[in-house]
């Protein structure tokens, strides 16, 4: 976000094609200002990433609302000669910074394979059991690997939406014999408050109107980006690191249209 501190830096990026601005159609604007800016764009930035032993090249992209954009920006004007309150504001400020990680060969692909992937800290970073996640974003990446796709991680998206502090909670819950979505609940939370807007917004921009096949077992992603423009020819299930401290998870999402398949 210090790029957008220093004018001369983001107008560079700008002018490089490195930073853009789209509206909800994917359809870039002429001014960053424009009433109808939706996400901002960073990249490509190369990124090297080990794939079964082997070295791989994406592409990573990161992306952001405006609305949040907009926050930083006006935090970065208060930001005078290094006063130390109004440095450390800026800092502290809050971004959901979402993420596309493309394949080399994604862009060319005519009907990639595309993984949207909800963060979960517990399962992609400290490896629990307690969920499938941290095995289908591995899979999801060596899927994009031979099939020429792309991965994209939604950084807001903690415990279907909730964050990490009550999702935290939720496990304690249902450790006492809620399933996942009854525990969200009892902490008057929705059972999924998730946005997939953004992600057909970035997959329109890239793609400039390519269908995509979707790595998923989820029906909301689907009629997400769907209702948000980007077309789907193919639903591809995920059906990965299914084991018993997970089992009654994997039934609760069953029981709630997930495509999977008999579970025992």
């Amino acid at each position: 976000m210090f790029s957008y501190v220093n004018k001369s830096i983001r107008e560079k990026f700008i002018e490089n094609g490195k930073l853009v601005t789209v509206n909800k159609d994917g359809i870039p604007v002429e001014k960053e200002d424009d009433v109808s800016a939706f996400i901002s764009i960073l990249g490509p930035v190369p990124l090297p990433i080990m794939i079964r032993n082997k070295e791989v090249t994406f592409s990573w992209f990161p992306f952001v609302r405006r609305v949040q954009l907009n926050h930083v920006l006006n935090a970065a004007n208060k930001v005078k000669h290094g006063k130390e309150e109004n440095f450390r504001e800026l800092i502290q400020t809050n971004m959901s910074v979402n993420s596309l990680l493309a394949s080399p060969g994604f862009l060319e692909n005519s009907n990639p394979p595309v993984r949207v992937h909800s963060c979960c800290m517990t399962g992609d970073i400290f490896g629990s059991l307690r969920c499938e996640c941290g095995s289908q974003l591995d899979s999801a990446f060596e899927y994009a690997f031979k099939e020429d796709g792309a991965v994209i991680y939604m950084s807001g998206h903690e415990g279907r939406g909730i964050g990490l502090w009550a999702k935290a909670m939720t496990y304690l819950l249902q450790d006492e014999g809620q399933d996942t979505y009854e525990a969200n609940i009892s902490l008057n939370l929705p059972e999924d408050s998730r946005d997939f807007t953004d992600a057909a917004v970035i997959l329109r921009y890239l793609l400039k109107e390519k269908p995509i096949r979707l790595l998923s077992n989820n029906p909301l992603k689907l009629d997400h980006l769907e209702k948000a423009g980007q077309s789907v020819t193919e639903v591809i299930p995920l059906v990965t690191g299914v084991g018993q401290h997970n089992i009654k998870y994997m039934k609760s999402k069953k029981s709630k249209g997930h495509m999977l398949p008999e579970l025992d």
